[in-house]
């Protein structure tokens, strides 16, 4: 029997209801494999609350015309600096309360039954980590560590949030709405009162994260690829593989003749390349191959 129980959250996008034919088939792929990669993206950690980028309707670029700041940008200047973590800042308490749901457990779960060889995420939210995941990958880093960019050292993001309420002891502002990655939205009237903090080297802090026209690393770069080789299938969950880092991992499975199954809601950069592609809600399908495949 099918569940298709709906989440509460407002950032899910919609999609068809699910299948026991879309159940049938990603668990047959999954059980025919022996070495099996996860990539995830943002639409897994929607159903936790995260809002994504490029979901229609309800994604960030859909709400409204803010985008993600740029590298470039973040690096120019202070006051690009104090809007970022102005709204970080007041952003993070809500971010990171968020819990892990349905399918972060689950993925978890198939490494703990030796049923998973890799996980790669596109995300910097941390949610498989607190699932339990241990055989992964952060492509693009994580919001729970600031680096740095002089000394290299390293602070978890929430001491360094103790460090920010001490020096804006009366910061009062409330988000107008929220964005992914522990961004929101504030008046803009109020983001040059923020007080920045440095390093003790007199560095500049930056959360430990890719931005938008950031490059990952090399280091992480030959992590992934040693994966993807030593992987016999690939599944992508809640991605549009819309960057160039994602579609490259799987432009590199398609080259190898490996199996590339895609579960992800609307259009993916992939949807050519893959042995079978299934626009349905990750979470409502990981529920029911708990229901069926692995109960």
């Amino acid at each position: 029997m099918i569940s298709n129980s709906r989440n509460l959250t407002s950032f899910i996008p919609h999609a068809r209801q699910i299948t026991q034919e879309d159940v049938q088939l990603v668990s047959d792929f999954m059980l025919k494999s022996k070495k099996l990669l996860i990539l995830t993206g943002a639409g897994v950690s929607t159903a936790s609350g995260i809002p994504d980028y490029r979901s229609k309707g309800v994604g960030l670029y859909a709400r409204s015309n803010q985008r993600p700041m740029q590298y470039s940008d973040f690096l120019e200047n202070d006051e690009n600096r104090k809007r970022y973590w102005s709204r970080n800042f007041t952003g993070w308490s809500r971010f990171s309360s968020v819990k892990p749901n349905l399918t972060h457990n689950f993925i978890a779960k198939l490494e703990q039954l030796k049923l998973l060889h890799w996980v790669v995420t596109q995300n910097v939210d941390g949610l498989h980590q607190r699932a339990g995941s241990s055989r992964l990958t952060e492509l693009h880093g994580t919001m729970h560590e600031v680096i740095c960019l002089q000394c290299q050292k390293i602070i978890l993001r929430r001491e360094f949030q103790d460090i920010l309420s001490k020096l804006n002891p009366n910061w009062t502002v409330k988000s107008i709405q929220t964005a992914p990655d522990a961004d929101v939205f504030i008046a803009e009237n109020e983001v040059m009162k923020f007080n920045l903090a440095k390093c003790e080297c007199g560095g500049v802090l930056k959360p430990n994260v890719v931005f938008f026209g950031g490059s990952i690393s090399k280091d992480i770069n030959e992590e992934v690829r040693q994966h993807v080789d030593e992987a016999d299938s690939i599944l992508v969950v809640g991605s549009s593989l819309q960057t160039y880092s994602a579609y490259r991992i799987i432009s590199r499975a398609s080259d190898m003749r490996k199996p590339i199954g895609i579960v992800s809601i609307g259009e993916t950069r992939a949807d050519h390349l893959a042995s079978f592609k299934i626009s349905i809600n990750c979470n409502q399908l990981f529920e029911n191959l708990q229901l069926s495949a692995y109960s």
